[in-house]
């Protein structure tokens, strides 16, 4: 992963780390339960995007390496693996 895409999904990572904990703390609290379904979707969110972005770099960078060495099926076989278990 190139250095600025890892930082981007650790800025992102901790960003959700902040979120999650906010719905935690509304069970805790027991807040008004569409208010946590609120947040806990976007926390879900967030992730989702953070998947695009690895997915991103997977591509860029290990794949296309990859596939101009000559090979590329190991590697898209894994992507295929990890979506299949979403």
């Amino acid at each position: 992963m190139q250095p600025n895409g890892k930082q981007q999904v650790i800025r992102r990572l901790s960003i959700i780390e902040g979120h999650l904990k906010r719905v935690k703390k509304m069970v805790e609290m027991e807040e008004y339960c569409p208010n946590i379904i609120q947040q806990s979707s976007a926390v879900q969110s967030a992730l989702r995007k953070v998947d695009e972005l690895l997915l991103e770099g997977h591509l860029k960078d290990c794949v296309t390496n990859a596939i101009k060495s000559g090979g590329g099926d190991k590697e898209i076989k894994e992507l295929l693996e990890a979506f299949s278990k979403r």
